[in-house]
């Protein structure tokens, strides 16, 4: 019996960049970024970053995000349920398929709403449930987003839930990808969402991994594997994919943008916060196998690149290790920030776009490469033509969680 083979149908999004493709197509042409001072944060005391990255406006439709309907949403459940409305929208997704039970969910984000989790806290300082309401639990609980969508479209089939920092959407997408293979499911939306909020950055703060050399000039920053990095910029979105079957995707005439073909994650199984560029290596082989690719097929990386010295270090000599100097990469997060649990999930689907039209974004803010990051075939300056037909994408996470994600131009 031949290996179940799982495309991609639709793709929805809310990101620092615009909301559909040929908005963020045009913001990468521009070889420029999305963030800017973050004037909210002024009256923070001790936070030193100032620079965020906080999502392009939207709409809501009155008549279907009302007070009912929205009420157990923070902003992080509504940025994946409107990123799920556009992605089931573009693949045509009947209403009878959703009911069904063949479509389940893969989904997560780094945390809850911070506003909900900031209600449970006043109780535990002030002993008082002064704020708190019949919502304020499934506001902030980790699976916050996916019941939400799950809840708002009425979705019968399984839900897995990736609240994993900065892999939350990438290992959605990995764990969608073999729950269809395996048969479970012949239908998966798939990705992660995240809100930008003062207490992400002022985490990221406590670890010296902000960006601060740069608040006033955001453009400037963040400048992944620059010889001026100086840590990563928060940023704010969701992005949500339709997964299924091939012949389910053929029977309804579907529009196919990509095939996944590889999937690989793992755990450093070290230290929290100090990446291990061995096991990310291993992340990659592991997709590899799984793709049944060489390293020298793979015609572009979109690397994780959050501009923190460690990160950036540890992730260049493992894609060194496994590909050499010569496979062209670049990162989006020089445009939009670190997305956080929605990254993984927005990174593949722009990378998807690009591979589809046969043009890769550079890194921006990338003038000199620093010497503590390996000699790789960094994209710089301006967008460059490739032609090819398969491109991988990787996350990296808090606690040493290791994502790779391989897809394939599909062509009928």
């Amino acid at each position: 019996m031949s290996r179940r083979r799982v495309v991609i149908t639709g793709a929805g999004a809310i990101s620092p960049l615009g909301n559909d493709w040929p908005s963020v197509k045009e913001k990468l042409l521009s070889y420029t970024n999305a963030v800017r001072v973050m004037q909210e944060w002024s009256d923070i005391e001790g936070l030193r970053t100032a620079v965020g990255c906080p999502a392009a406006p939207f709409a809501l439709d009155p008549a279907r995000f009302n007070r009912k309907s929205m009420r157990s949403m923070g902003r992080v459940a509504l940025l994946a349920v409107l990123a799920a409305d556009k992605a089931l929208t573009e693949a045509g997704i009947t209403e009878d398929i959703l009911k069904s039970g063949r479509l389940g969910i893969a989904a997560g984000s780094s945390a809850g709403a911070p506003g909900a989790i900031g209600d449970v806290a006043r109780l535990i300082l002030n002993r008082s449930t002064v704020g708190m309401t019949a919502n304020t639990y499934v506001k902030m609980m980790a699976h916050t987003a996916p019941v939400n969508i799950g809840v708002f479209f009425g979705i019968k089939g399984r839900i897995i839930t990736t609240s994993s920092a900065c892999t939350s959407s990438s290992q959605g997408i990995g764990y969608a990808y073999e729950t269809i293979l395996s048969g479970r499911q012949d239908y998966m939306l798939a990705g992660g969402s995240e809100e930008l909020d003062a207490s992400d950055a002022a985490i990221f703060d406590t670890l010296f991994a902000t960006s601060t050399e740069f608040n006033t000039e955001p453009k400037s920053t963040p400048r992944p594997f620059d010889a001026r990095r100086d840590g990563l910029v928060i940023g704010e979105g969701g992005c949500m994919l339709v997964l299924e079957e091939l012949e389910c995707a053929r029977r309804r005439g579907a529009h196919i943008l990509a095939e996944i073909v590889g999937f690989g994650t793992n755990s450093d199984g070290t230290h929290i916060t100090s990446p291990q560029s061995g096991q990310m290596a291993q992340a990659m082989r592991l997709a590899l196998e799984d793709a049944g690719l060489e390293p020298g097929q793979i015609g572009y990386i979109n690397a994780h690149g959050t501009a923190t010295d460690a990160g950036d270090r540890a992730e260049s000599h493992a894609m060194e290790a496994v590909f050499g100097a010569n496979t062209p990469t670049s990162t989006l997060k020089s445009y939009m920030g670190h997305t956080l649990g929605a990254c993984g999930a927005l990174e593949a689907w722009m990378t998807i776009m690009m591979m589809r039209e046969g043009w890769f974004a550079p890194t921006i803010n990338l003038t000199e490469a620093a010497p503590d990051c390996a000699k790789l075939d960094y994209i710089t300056g301006a967008a460059r033509e490739i032609r090819t037909d398969h491109v991988m994408s990787n996350n990296f996470a808090f606690g040493g969680i290791n994502t790779s994600l391989i897809f394939k131009r599909y062509e009928e």
